[in-house]
């Protein structure tokens, strides 16, 4: 299938170079306003424990490259880009790129599979406002995708290959903990949909593997004086230990698709320390990262579209 001028653009949150550029980022993420400096050796201390900075640029790199190379065996003629809202390269700087470069139909995907107007609003927002001034002719911007049955399966193998990692004895009961990032709670005022397409994914899920214990959780919810959505994982993983000490538990981090520092540390240091601290055994689930079923889902979403 040949579309002249096609591109895709897949977007992701973006994450800061360096400790240094630390708090610029959190600058940008607090749109325009400047971060204190707790906050700022905060963040910085975190991207230390994971060795300094944070793989998600260079995942979303690959996670492009190798959609590239799927939709061209499917016989889509493309090229696929990728632009981070927070951080270089930014969806501001690389849409006028993509309409240099001869652009006439552009298809936006953002790397999340739940929608939420919190978060999916801002790439749209950006998304929209760069290709105000480019020639580019047709536009689909897809911010939702979380009812993809490819989604489903590409999580149901990870959390299969997971669980060959406990003893074959207990791998009947181990407890699925679904997780993703927490968001305001203030976003049930306007009926946002992202709780329940989390748990249509959960529940999607569930089915497909016939897991029979199966949680879910929020976590990294941020530092701020409202209330955010809960419960979150540490609070979950108290009231587990509390009811089966030395417990088994997978995390799965269903609300990402990608490794970087919401998983690198939230999960794999802050909430291992607290499992281990109450005589648990926690191990996650991998990501998605460039899985083969991830891409092709990738790839089917922006077919589908064509």
């Amino acid at each position: 299938m040949t579309v002249s001028g096609l591109a895709v653009l897949l977007m992701a949150y973006g994450t800061p170079s360096s400790e240094d550029d630390v708090e610029a980022y959190l600058t940008d993420i607090r749109g325009g306003r400047k971060p204190t400096p707790r906050a700022v050796e905060d963040l910085r201390a975190r991207y230390r424990k994971i060795g300094g900075k944070s793989p998600l640029l260079e995942i979303t790199q690959a996670q492009g490259a190798a959609l590239e190379r799927v939709l061209s065996s499917r016989g889509v003629d493309t090229q696929v880009y990728v632009a981070m809202k927070h951080w270089q390269p930014y969806i501001r700087e690389v849409v006028p790129q993509i309409a240099q470069n001869g652009c006439r139909r552009l298809i936006g995907l953002v790397l999340a599979p739940h929608y939420s107007h919190i978060s999916t609003d801002g790439y749209k927002q950006a998304f929209d406002q760069a290709l105000a001034s480019t020639p580019i002719l047709q536009v689909d911007f897809i911010g939702s995708w979380h009812d993809h049955s490819g989604f489903h399966a590409a999580i149901g193998e990870k959390i299969q290959r997971a669980l060959q990692r406990f003893p074959q004895s207990t791998r009947g009961n181990v407890q699925i903990l679904f997780t993703a990032h927490s968001l305001p709670e203030s976003i049930l005022e306007k009926n946002d949909p992202y709780p329940q397409q989390l748990q249509a994914s959960c529940q999607s899920v569930a089915s497909l593997l016939r897991l029979g214990r199966w949680s879910f959780a929020y976590q990294s919810a941020g530092h701020t004086n409202e209330k955010w959505l809960g419960p979150d994982i540490l609070e979950f993983l108290e009231e587990f230990s509390g009811r089966e000490r030395g417990g088994n538990v997978l995390v799965v981090p269903i609300g990402f698709v990608a490794d970087h520092l919401e998983i690198l540390y939230d999960i794999d240091i802050e909430a291992q320390s607290a499992a281990e601290a109450r005589g648990m055994n926690l191990k996650r689930a991998e990501s998605l990262n460039t899985s083969p079923k991830f891409i092709e889902t990738l790839s089917d979403i922006v077919s589908r579209r064509l």
